[in-house]
């Protein structure tokens, strides 16, 4: 059985959900950050993990 968690990523300056991923939970227990495109804000902008 895969160990899989899907989880959202949110903009940190406008606070809007525009990724949808997916992560190990067993190998991975910090919440991701990335730096992605965010079309509201027009600009790359830091994403933080959200719960489910």
């Amino acid at each position: 059985m895969s160990q899989d968690q899907i989880f959202k990523l949110a903009c940190t300056k406008c606070d809007r959900i525009n990724y949808w991923s997916r992560k190990n939970k067993k190998l991975v227990t910090k919440k991701i950050e990335l730096k992605k495109y965010c079309r509201w804000c027009k600009a790359h902008t830091k994403h933080k993990e959200l719960k489910k």
